[in-house]
C-alpha cells in the first residue's frame, strides 16, 4: 500500500522539464510536399509583407545584445539563444508558413532594451518580457520571467549597461506562471517579509496562481507539452516560436513570493520609488487575476498580456477556463478611454513595443474589435442554428482591415479555435445533435471506420491519395480513426505523422506548429521523459482547501465504494480544521468543522504536508516520527489513501 499523500499536480503542470530517452530511435524530419510549399508560397501575396516597420520596431532601443546560454547551479543550460540562428535567413523555408516565419525573426531580438526614459525591458531570453523601471531610489520591476536563473540573467545584463540600484517593487502583472517564476532571481524573500520589498498584484492573484493548476494540473502539463513544442528542437522543420516569445526555458527553477500589495480596485494610483503607477482592473481577460498599469510621467501604458503582437486564446490548448472575449473587449476599450490620449508608448509583457499616440490609440480599438467580433459573431452564428465546426469553418477571416493588421494576425490564438472556444463559453461541448450525444470513444470508433472503409491497407490506401492531392486534414482524420484502430500498425503511424507534419508545416499560429510537431514525434516514437524541478514556492502556496480538493478528485471510486467513513483533519499550526466524509465512493468536506464521533482524526501541520507533497518525507515516517498523529481506527484511514489515484504525466495523446 503507498501511503505518500500527494504531490499536487501543480508540481506536474509548472515544474516538469524534458529529457530525451536515450534509447529511442530518432526519425528526420521529412520535406515540405509540393503542395505545403505552394501553399506556404502564396502567403507571401495575402499580406503586406512590403511592411517593414515591425522590424525596426523589435530592434528599437537596443542597450545590449543577448547571444548565449543561461545556465543553472549544475552547470546546465535553461536557455541558449543560438538554438534560434537558424531565423537569420531572410527567406522563410518551405516547411514554415512565411508569417510565421517573419514573426518568429521578429521575437528572436534579444537583449536589454530601452522603451523610453526610464523604462527598460529584457526581451527575448524567456517565453515573457521583463520590464524594469528605474525609481528614485531603486528599481521597479514587472513580471520577473519563467526561472529564476532567466530572471537573474536578465537583472545582472540591465547592471551590466544601467546604474546598480536596489530592486524595491516586484509588480506581477497577472497569475501566470512566465510572470512570476523568476521572481527569487531579482529580490529575497527576507527583504520583502521586512519590508524592504514591496510585491504588487491584482486581487486573487494567490488563489488563480496555484489553483488553475491543481485539480486538472496533471492533464494541463500534458496538453502543455504540445503546446509549447517543448519537446520539439528548433530548427526550419521544427519548432520556431511560440507566437508570444521565442519559446519555454529547458529545466529552470520555479518560484513565488506571496504579495506583500493586493490591487482591488477598478483603479488605483501608488507612489512607487517616486514613480506614480496607475493599476487597472482587468478580471476575466487574458487571465482571471490581472491587471494593465500606466506610468503618468512617462506617458507609457504597460498592456500586460491583454494586446500582444498576436490574436490571443480566449481558451488555451493547454487547458483553462474559457475567457469571455465580451470582457477582453471592454477592458481594452477602458484602457483606450482612460489612457489612449495621453500614452506615448505601449509596452506589453510579451513581444515588442508600440511608440506614437496615434499606433497605439489604433493597435488598442482594432485589438478591441478584433476580441468583440469573435465573441459576437460567434454568438450570432450559433443563434442561427451552426454548430462549432461549422462556426469554425464559416468564421475564415477577421473583418474590414483587421485582416492585414499583423497584430491581430493568429499567431498565438487562432479564429478556429477562439470561435469554438466562445461556443463552449454559452453552450457547452453538445453540439445540439442528438446523434453527438453519446459517440463512440475514439477506440471503438476507429475499429467501426476501418471495418466499414474495407480494413487498414483500404484507409492507408485513401490516406495516401488524400496526401498526394494535398488534402492533408482529411488524411489526418482518416489516420487518427486507423492509428486508435491499430496502434502499433507502424505503416498507420508513419502515415499519420506525414499527414500532421505537413499541416504544421502550414500553421501560422506557432502553437498549432508545435502541437502538430509535437505529435509528429511521439508517433515516431521519439519519447519525451520528465525532469522534476524544485517547485517549493508553489507547494507552499497551495492552501489546505485546495489540497482538500485534489484529494476529492484523486479520489477512485470504484475502490471506495462500500468504504464509507468519516475523518477530522487537523491542521495544528493554522487552526485549521475540515470535516471529510467518505460515501457512495465520493470524498467530500467542510470547512471550519468537525464530526462528532469520526472514524479516525489526523493532525498535522502544513509545513508537513508540504514535504510529503515534495516527497521530501514519506507518510509512514512521518507518523513514526509524530509528524502526523492519528486518533481512532487507523487502518481505515490507510486503506483510503490507498484508494488514491496516482497520476501519471505521460498518458497519451496521439495513441490510445
Amino acid at each position: 500500500m503507498r501511503y505518500c499523500l500527494v504531490a499536487l499536480s501543480v508540481a506536474f503542470a509548472l515544474s516538469s522539464s524534458l529529457s530525451w530517452a536515450e534509447d529511442a530511435p530518432i526519425t528526420p524530419a521529412k520535406a515540405a510536399s509540393p503542395t505545403t510549399a505552394a501553399v506556404n508560397q502564396a502567403v507571401l501575396k495575402q499580406l503586406p509583407f512590403q511592411d517593414r516597420a515591425d522590424y525596426e520596431a523589435a530592434r528599437r532601443g537596443l542597450v545590449a545584445a543577448f547571444e548565449g546560454e543561461i545556465k543553472d547551479a549544475n552547470g546546465k543550460t535553461v536557455w541558449n539563444s543560438h538554438q534560434y540562428d537558424f531565423l537569420k535567413q531572410e527567406q522563410a523555408p518551405d516547411t514554415v508558413n512565411p508569417s510565421l516565419w517573419r514573426l518568429a525573426q521578429l521575437n528572436a531580438n534579444a537583449g536589454l532594451f530601452q522603451v523610453t526614459d526610464r523604462i527598460y525591458q529584457v526581451r527575448g531570453i524567456d517565453l515573457a518580457n521583463m520590464t524594469i523601471i528605474e525609481g528614485d531610489d531603486g528599481l521597479i520591476i514587472i513580471d520577473p520571467l519563467y526561472v529564476t536563473e532567466t530572471a537573474k540573467a536578465g537583472l545582472e545584463m540591465y547592471y551590466r549597461n544601467r546604474p546598480r540600484k536596489p530592486v524595491v517593487a516586484v509588480i506581477y502583472s497577472h497569475s501566470h506562471v512566465d510572470h512570476f517564476g523568476g521572481v527569487r532571481g531579482v529580490v529575497d524573500e527576507a527583504d520583502v517579509k521586512a519590508g524592504k520589498v514591496r510585491i504588487y498584484a491584482p486581487g486573487g492573484f494567490m488563489e488563480h496562481a496555484i489553483q488553475e493548476n491543481v485539480l486538472a494540473g496533471t492533464a494541463m502539463f500534458r496538453r502543455g507539452m504540445f503546446q509549447s513544442g517543448g519537446a520539439v528542437a528548433g530548427s526550419e522543420r521544427g519548432q520556431v516560436d511560440s507566437g508570444i516569445g521565442k519559446g519555454v526555458p529547458v529545466g529552470g527553477t520555479i518560484s513565488l513570493i506571496a504579495p506583500s500589495d493586493l490591487i482591488v480596485k477598478p483603479e488605483e494610483t501608488h507612489d512607487i520609488s517616486g514613480v506614480q503607477v496607475v493599476f487597472q482592473l482587468t478580471p476575466g481577460t487574458e487571465a482571471p487575476s490581472e491587471m494593465n498599469l500606466y506610468l503618468p510621467q512617462m506617458q507609457a501604458l504597460c498592456i500586460s498580456e491583454n494586446a500582444v503582437r498576436s490574436m490571443h486564446n480566449l481558451l488555451t490548448p493547454r487547458g483553462a477556463e474559457v475567457r469571455d472575449g465580451k470582457a477582453w473587449a471592454h477592458f481594452l476599450d477602458d484602457a483606450l478611454v482612460r489612457y489612449g490620449d495621453k500614452a506615448q508608448v505601449m509596452f506589453a509583457q510579451h513581444n515588442w513595443p508600440t511608440w506614437g499616440g496615434d499606433n497605439i490609440r489604433n493597435m488598442l480599438a482594432d485589438e478591441r474589435d478584433m476580441y468583440a467580433f469573435i465573441n459576437n459573431r460567434t454568438l450570432n452564428l450559433l443563434n442561427q442554428g451552426m454548430n462549432p465546426l461549422e462556426i469554425a469553418d464559416a468564421v475564415k477571416k477577421l473583418p474590414g482591415d483587421l485582416d492585414q493588421k499583423w497584430y491581430a494576425r493568429g499567431y498565438y490564438g487562432t479564429l478556429s479555435f477562439n470561435t469554438r472556444a466562445v461556443y463552449q463559453r454559452y453552450l457547452g461541448f453538445y453540439d445540439g445533435n442528438p446523434s453527438t450525444l453519446d459517440p463512440l470513444p475514439p477506440v471503438e470508433a476507429g475499429k467501426h471506420y476501418v471495418q466499414a472503409m474495407g480494413g487498414a491497407d483500404k484507409v492507408l490506401a485513401q490516406m495516401r491519395a488524400a496526401m498526394d492531392s494535398g488534402d492533408y486534414r482529411w488524411a489526418a482524420q482518416l489516420g487518427n480513426h486507423l492509428v486508435f484502430a491499430e496502434p502499433e500498425n507502424k505503416a498507420a503511424r508513419e502515415a499519420q505523422a506525414d499527414a500532421l507534419e505537413q499541416l504544421g508545416y502550414r500553421s501560422e499560429s506557432a502553437i498549432w506548429r508545435n502541437m502538430y510537431l509535437t505529435g509528429v514525434q511521439e508517433l515516431r516514437q521519439i519519447k519525451p521523459q520528465q525532469g522534476a524541478r524544485a517547485t517549493a514556492d508553489l507547494i507552499r502556496a497551495a492552501t489546505p482547501t485546495m489540497f482538500m480538493d485534489l484529494l476529492a478528485v484523486r479520489m477512485d471510486s470504484d475502490k471506495a465504494q462500500g468504504h464509507d467513513m468519516t475523518l477530522n483533519w487537523n491542521f495544528d499550526d493554522l487552526d485549521q480544521h475540515f470535516a471529510l466524509t467518505l460515501r457512495n465512493g465520493v470524498l467530500t468536506y467542510r470547512e471550519q468543522a468537525s464530526h462528532a464521533k469520526a472514524d479516525v482524526s489526523v493532525t498535522m501541520s502544513k509545513a508537513v504536508l508540504d514535504r510529503i507533497s515534495l516527497r521530501q518525507l514519506d507518510f509512514p515516517t512521518a507518523l513514526k516520527q509524530g509528524d502526523i498523529k492519528l486518533a481512532g481506527d487507523a487502518d481505515r484511514f490507510k486503506a483510503m489513501l490507498g484508494m488514491l489515484t496516482s497520476f501519471q504525466p505521460m498518458f497519451n495523446v496521439v495513441t490510445p
